[in-house]
Protein backbone atom coordinates (compact mmCIF):
# COMPACT_ATOMS: atom_id res chain seq x y z
CA UNK A 1 0.00 0.00 0.00
CA UNK A 2 0.93 3.55 -1.13
CA UNK A 3 1.40 5.96 2.04
CA UNK A 4 0.19 9.38 1.66
CA UNK A 5 1.21 12.52 3.86
CA UNK A 6 -2.51 12.32 5.55
CA UNK A 7 -2.22 8.32 6.75
CA UNK A 8 0.94 6.49 8.00
CA UNK A 9 0.37 2.66 8.98
CA UNK A 10 0.81 1.78 12.44
CA UNK A 11 4.14 -0.16 11.31
CA UNK A 12 5.77 3.08 11.12
CA UNK A 13 5.36 3.90 15.41
CA UNK A 14 6.28 0.73 16.60
CA UNK A 15 8.74 0.85 19.52
CA UNK A 16 10.34 -0.78 21.61
CA UNK A 17 12.43 -0.67 24.72
CA UNK A 18 14.37 -2.74 27.10
CA UNK A 19 15.38 -2.30 30.50
CA UNK A 20 17.10 -4.36 33.20
CA UNK A 21 16.19 -4.00 36.65
CA UNK A 22 18.38 -2.54 39.12
CA UNK A 23 18.06 -2.15 42.86
CA UNK A 24 18.08 1.76 42.44
CA UNK A 25 14.50 1.49 40.75
CA UNK A 26 13.01 -1.08 43.08
CA UNK A 27 11.77 -0.39 46.67
CA UNK A 28 12.59 -2.70 49.81
CA UNK A 29 10.10 -5.73 48.45
CA UNK A 30 12.92 -5.57 44.84
CA UNK A 31 9.90 -5.14 43.33
CA UNK A 32 9.87 -2.25 40.19
CA UNK A 33 8.66 1.23 41.65
CA UNK A 34 5.12 2.07 39.98
CA UNK A 35 6.77 5.37 39.50
CA UNK A 36 9.39 4.00 37.50
CA UNK A 37 7.57 1.82 35.40
CA UNK A 38 5.06 4.89 34.65
CA UNK A 39 8.42 7.00 33.21
CA UNK A 40 9.40 4.02 31.42
CA UNK A 41 6.11 4.03 29.59
CA UNK A 42 5.74 7.25 28.99
CA UNK A 43 9.39 6.69 27.03
CA UNK A 44 8.44 4.51 24.76
CA UNK A 45 4.54 5.55 24.00
CA UNK A 46 6.49 9.24 23.31
CA UNK A 47 8.97 6.74 20.92
CA UNK A 48 5.44 5.54 19.32
CA UNK A 49 3.70 8.81 19.05
CA UNK A 50 6.63 10.79 17.70
CA UNK A 51 7.49 8.34 14.91
CA UNK A 52 3.96 8.65 14.09
CA UNK A 53 3.96 12.33 14.08
CA UNK A 54 7.39 12.87 12.95
CA UNK A 55 7.47 16.01 15.60
CA UNK A 56 7.69 16.82 19.12
CA UNK A 57 5.19 14.98 21.27
CA UNK A 58 4.17 15.86 24.31
CA UNK A 59 2.50 13.43 26.98
CA UNK A 60 -1.21 14.97 27.65
CA UNK A 61 -2.79 12.11 29.92
CA UNK A 62 -2.36 8.49 30.96
CA UNK A 63 -6.24 7.59 31.83
CA UNK A 64 -5.50 3.56 32.11
CA UNK A 65 -2.94 1.40 33.59
CA UNK A 66 -2.90 -1.37 35.02
CA UNK A 67 0.01 -3.45 37.25
CA UNK A 68 -0.37 -6.98 36.37
CA UNK A 69 2.16 -8.87 38.10
CA UNK A 70 5.57 -7.26 39.71
CA UNK A 71 8.95 -6.53 38.01
CA UNK A 72 11.84 -7.67 40.60
CA UNK A 73 14.79 -6.80 40.40
CA UNK A 74 17.31 -8.67 37.96
CA UNK A 75 14.39 -8.95 35.12
CA UNK A 76 14.80 -7.89 31.46
CA UNK A 77 11.94 -5.79 31.26
CA UNK A 78 10.23 -5.41 27.28
CA UNK A 79 8.12 -1.95 26.10
CA UNK A 80 6.10 -1.94 23.27
CA UNK A 81 4.23 0.70 22.13
CA UNK A 82 2.47 1.92 18.59
CA UNK A 83 -0.07 4.17 17.90
CA UNK A 84 -3.28 2.82 18.24
CA UNK A 85 -5.30 6.17 16.25
CA UNK A 86 -5.03 9.76 15.42
CA UNK A 87 -6.70 12.06 15.78
CA UNK A 88 -6.64 16.03 14.82
CA UNK A 89 -3.41 17.17 16.69
CA UNK A 90 -3.63 14.10 19.33
CA UNK A 91 -3.06 10.01 19.07
CA UNK A 92 -3.89 7.49 22.03
CA UNK A 93 -0.16 5.21 21.94
CA UNK A 94 -1.04 1.64 23.67
CA UNK A 95 2.11 0.40 25.99
CA UNK A 96 2.76 -3.26 26.65
CA UNK A 97 5.40 -4.06 29.10
CA UNK A 98 6.38 -7.57 29.45
CA UNK A 99 9.23 -9.79 31.54
CA UNK A 100 11.60 -11.89 29.76
CA UNK A 101 12.57 -15.27 31.25
CA UNK A 102 15.85 -15.40 29.17
CA UNK A 103 16.30 -19.06 30.35
CA UNK A 104 12.84 -20.27 29.21
CA UNK A 105 12.54 -17.60 26.21
CA UNK A 106 8.97 -16.89 27.63
CA UNK A 107 7.46 -13.55 28.11
CA UNK A 108 5.01 -12.31 31.30
CA UNK A 109 2.78 -9.60 31.11
CA UNK A 110 3.11 -7.59 33.49
CA UNK A 111 1.54 -4.19 32.62
CA UNK A 112 -0.45 -2.62 29.80
CA UNK A 113 -1.30 1.50 29.25
CA UNK A 114 -3.06 3.83 27.25
CA UNK A 115 -1.37 7.24 26.92
CA UNK A 116 -2.60 10.38 24.91
CA UNK A 117 0.28 12.85 23.32
CA UNK A 118 -0.10 16.02 21.50
CA UNK A 119 2.25 16.65 18.43
CA UNK A 120 3.51 20.38 19.12
CA UNK A 121 5.72 22.55 16.49
CA UNK A 122 8.92 23.80 18.18
CA UNK A 123 6.92 26.49 19.86
CA UNK A 124 4.62 24.53 21.89
CA UNK A 125 1.97 25.12 19.28
CA UNK A 126 -0.14 22.16 18.49
CA UNK A 127 0.26 20.70 14.61
CA UNK A 128 -1.66 18.11 12.73
CA UNK A 129 -0.99 14.71 12.70
CA UNK A 130 -1.21 12.08 10.20
CA UNK A 131 -4.39 9.62 10.80
CA UNK A 132 -3.38 6.00 11.19
CA UNK A 133 -3.64 3.09 8.76
CA UNK A 134 -4.21 -0.05 10.13
CA UNK A 135 -3.09 -3.04 8.83
CA UNK A 136 -4.04 -5.81 10.15
CA UNK A 137 -7.42 -7.83 12.20
CA UNK A 138 -5.60 -6.51 15.50
CA UNK A 139 -4.67 -3.11 14.36
CA UNK A 140 -8.21 -2.18 13.58
CA UNK A 141 -9.48 -3.54 16.43
CA UNK A 142 -7.05 -1.04 18.62
CA UNK A 143 -8.02 1.40 16.74
CA UNK A 144 -11.85 1.23 16.56
CA UNK A 145 -11.27 0.36 20.85
CA UNK A 146 -9.20 4.00 20.48
CA UNK A 147 -12.42 5.67 19.15
CA UNK A 148 -14.80 3.88 21.95
CA UNK A 149 -12.00 5.02 25.03
CA UNK A 150 -11.90 8.62 23.25
CA UNK A 151 -16.24 8.87 23.32
CA UNK A 152 -15.77 8.06 27.36
CA UNK A 153 -12.81 10.39 27.52
CA UNK A 154 -14.34 13.39 26.53
CA UNK A 155 -17.24 14.46 29.10
CA UNK A 156 -14.89 13.85 31.56
CA UNK A 157 -12.23 15.98 29.94
CA UNK A 158 -14.57 18.65 29.39
CA UNK A 159 -15.62 18.63 33.15
CA UNK A 160 -12.18 19.19 34.24
CA UNK A 161 -11.65 21.78 31.77
CA UNK A 162 -14.73 23.80 33.22
CA UNK A 163 -13.67 22.88 36.89
CA UNK A 164 -10.05 24.51 36.50
CA UNK A 165 -11.53 27.83 35.02
CA UNK A 166 -14.02 28.30 38.01
CA UNK A 167 -11.00 27.58 40.45
CA UNK A 168 -9.42 30.87 42.31
CA UNK A 169 -5.05 31.37 41.55
CA UNK A 170 -5.00 30.39 45.10
CA UNK A 171 -7.03 27.33 45.34
CA UNK A 172 -4.70 25.03 46.65
CA UNK A 173 -3.84 26.57 49.63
Amino acid sequence: MSESPQTRPVSASQSERSEIIFPGDANALGNLFGGRLMQFIDLVGAMAASRHARAYTVTASMDHLDFVAPVRVGDLLILKSSVNRAFRTSMEVGVKAMVEDVREQKLRHVSSAYLTFVAVDATGKRIEVPQVLAETEHQLRRYEDAGRRREMRSPEVLRKKDLRATLAPEWHL
